[in-house]
């Protein structure tokens, strides 16, 4: 009777646990309201950061730290220019990737700066935890 009872438990535990999983987004996108927050990712899935970025002053989206490489690794980063607007020093994107590698929590900061010595640092920042499950 005892062992009935913990083998319907485990079912119960194990089922949970497949439908919590199965429902983790694969792809998760995020901007700069999501600073300070928390996002829930797939094992295998993408993490897509956008943040806006101008070029023309020198300024520029730094990644400073991914808290757990083994939970979430950098795949890449590119620049979107702005759509031609007509517009001189118009901003654009820059578009950060980042792979959900194991469950785990992983958190990622960056600031947005001048990468040359005496430019300003840390004009803005972005910092997000990443729960991967």
């Amino acid at each position: 009777m005892k062992s009935k009872l913990i083998s319907i438990c485990m079912v119960v535990a194990i089922s949970l646990c497949l439908v919590a999983c199965a429902s983790l987004p694969k792809e998760v996108f995020v901007d700069e309201s999501y600073s300070g927050k928390e996002v829930a990712l797939a094992v295998g899935g993408s993490l897509i950061v956008t943040l806006d970025s101008n070029a023309s002053t020198g300024f520029e989206w730094e990644l400073t730290g991914i808290s757990d490489e083994a939970v979430l690794g950098l795949e890449g980063s590119e620049f979107q220019p702005p759509e031609d607007t007509g517009v001189v020093g118009a901003p654009g994107k820059e578009i950060w990737t980042f792979n959900a590698l194991t469950i785990g929590d992983s958190s990622i900061s960056m600031e947005y700066s001048q990468p040359w010595e005496g430019g300003t640092k840390a004009a803005e920042t972005f910092d997000l935890t990443v729960v991967v499950g």
